[in-house]
C-alpha cells in the first residue's frame, strides 16, 4: 500500500466547509444529531452531542472511497474523481457565492456547467447518496457502488439547468446558513421526511421539489422548476413536464435572479430545511444557529413556505416558448421550455403553454402580494430588471396596495 494513500475520506470538502467559519476562525460547532451509545469499563454511556472540531475532523469518514482489490487498496476515486470535481467545483462555488450579474472576464459559461456537476457528485458521494445508490442497484459489494456512482452522478444536472436559479443571501441577517452532511437539499412541502425510510429522498423530478445548495455563511443557491413558477398552486408531488436525466439542454444565463436579501426568519428557516434533511451531522460558526428549531417562528414542513420566499421573483421569470440555436454550418437546435425538441410528440405543447400563461400571470399578482415591501431579486439590465419592477408595483397599486 502506498504511504501516501489516504484512508481518512471527507464527504464534504474542507475548502466547502470553510466556507461556513468566520475569517481566522478554525473550528465548528459541530452538532451530532444521533449521538452513539457506547461501553467503557462496563459502564454504558452516550457521546457527547456537540464537539468543537475543524475541518479535518468534520463530515468524514474511514475508506468511505477506498477499491480494494484483494490485498491491495488505493483512493484513486478519492484523489483522481473527486479532486478534478472538487478543483473545478471549488472556483464556481466561489464565483456564484459573489455572483452580481454578467462582468466582463467572467468565464460563466464554464462555470454554469460546473456547478451542477459538482453539486451531483456531493450529492452522491455523501453516505447518504452512496448507500441510495447501494440500495438502487442492489449490489452489496463497495467497488461495484463505487464505480457505479461515478456514471450515475450527473443524473440531476440536467432538470438543475432547466430550472430557475437565484443566488439568495444572508449579510444582513444575524443569523447565517449552516453546513451539513446534505449540503444539496432537496424541499417539497409535500414530500415529508417520515414518508421517505433512509437512504430514500423526494425527488427532484417532482414538480414542488426545489434545491437548496449554501455556497457559504452568506449565499445560498434556490433552484426551482419553471412550472412550479409558472403554477405555484401545481400539486408539488406531481411529475414535472419532461422529468428526465443525461440529455442536453440550454440555459440562458440572463434568467439567472441574484441579489435579494432574507430577512432573519428566512435565513432560519432554510437552515430548519436544512437541518431537517441532514443525516447525522450539521455545523456552525456560532452555537445558536445549530437550533434554529428554537427561533423560527414557522415550523410546519407544508407551512414553511406558504409566503413564497423560496420562490424567485415571479416577474423575472421569462414566458418564452422555444429557445432555437443556429450554427455557422446552417445546422439549427431546438427545445422548448420544458426541454422538449423537435420530434417528441408534445414539443411546443400549445394547449399547456395556454394554461401556464394563465396561472403565471395569476402567480406574479399573488406573489406581488404575498412579497410587497420584502427585498426582491435582480437579473441583468439585459433583460430590463427595473422595468419588471415597475410593472409589479403597477399592479400592487391596481389591487389597492401600492405604498
Amino acid at each position: 500500500m502506498n504511504k501516501q494513500q489516504s484512508r481518512i475520506h471527507h464527504y464534504v470538502p474542507q475548502w466547502y466547509q470553510r466556507r461556513f467559519l468566520h475569517a481566522g476562525r478554525g473550528k465548528f460547532y459541530y452538532l451530532d444529531l444521533r449521538p452513539e451509545k457506547v461501553s467503557a469499563n462496563g459502564v454504558k454511556y452516550q457521546r457527547r452531542a456537540l464537539l468543537r472540531w475543524g475541518p479535518p475532523s468534520c463530515f468524514c469518514k474511514h475508506d468511505l472511497y477506498t477499491l480494494k482489490l484483494g490485498n491491495l487498496t488505493t483512493d484513486d476515486i478519492e484523489k483522481r474523481f473527486f479532486g478534478a470535481i472538487d478543483s473545478d467545483g471549488r472556483q464556481s462555488v466561489e464565483l456564484f457565492s459573489n455572483y452580481n450579474g454578467i462582468h466582463k472576464g467572467l468565464n460563466l459559461h464554464k462555470a454554469f456547467q460546473v456547478l451542477p456537476q459538482y453539486m451531483d457528485a456531493q450529492r452522491f458521494r455523501t453516505p447518504r447518496g452512496l448507500d441510495f445508490v447501494q440500495s438502487t442497484i442492489d449490489v452489496r459489494d463497495h467497488n461495484v457502488m463505487l464505480l457505479a456512482m461515478q456514471r450515475l452522478y450527473r443524473f440531476h444536472t440536467t432538470m438543475w439547468m432547466e430550472g430557475i436559479w437565484e443566488f439568495v443571501r444572508a449579510r444582513q441577517s444575524a443569523t447565517k446558513f449552516i453546513c451539513t452532511d446534505e449540503p444539496v437539499s432537496f424541499f417539497n412541502r409535500s414530500g415529508f421526511k417520515s414518508e421517505f425510510p433512509y437512504p430514500k429522498d423526494v425527488g427532484l423530478e417532482q414538480v414542488g421539489t426545489r434545491t437548496l445548495f449554501p455556497l457559504s455563511m452568506d449565499s445560498c443557491l434556490i433552484i426551482t422548476h419553471l412550472q412550479l413558477a409558472r403554477n405555484p398552486h401545481a400539486n408539488p408531488m406531481k411529475p414535472r413536464e419532461n422529468a428526465r436525466a443525461y440529455q442536453s439542454t440550454l440555459k440562458n444565463f440572463l434568467d439567472t435572479q441574484f441579489g435579494r436579501e432574507l430577512e432573519e426568519q428566512e435565513v432560519l428557516r432554510i437552515n430548519h430545511i436544512l437541518k431537517r434533511r441532514a443525516t447525522r451531522y450539521i455545523a456552525a460558526a456560532e452555537e445558536e444557529w445549530l437550533y434554529p428549531e428554537r427561533n423560527v417562528l414557522v415550523r410546519n414542513w407544508a407551512e414553511l413556505d406558504d409566503d413564497w420566499f423560496l420562490l424567485p421573483n415571479l416577474y423575472k421569470v421569462p414566458f418564452h416558448g422555444e429557445i432555437i440555436v443556429g450554427y455557422r454550418d446552417g445546422s439549427v437546435w431546438a427545445m422548448d421550455e420544458h426541454g422538449r425538441q423537435p420530434g417528441n410528440p408534445k414539443f411546443k405543447d400549445e394547449e399547456l403553454h395556454a394554461k401556464e400563461w394563465i396561472t403565471h400571470e395569476q402567480a406574479k399578482r399573488e406573489w406581488a402580494k404575498k412579497r410587497k415591501g420584502k427585498p426582491v431579486a435582480h437579473v441583468d439590465k439585459f433583460e430590463h430588471d427595473d422595468v419588471h419592477d415597475k410593472i409589479m408595483l403597477e399592479d400592487l397599486a391596481k389591487m389597492g396596495m401600492a405604498g
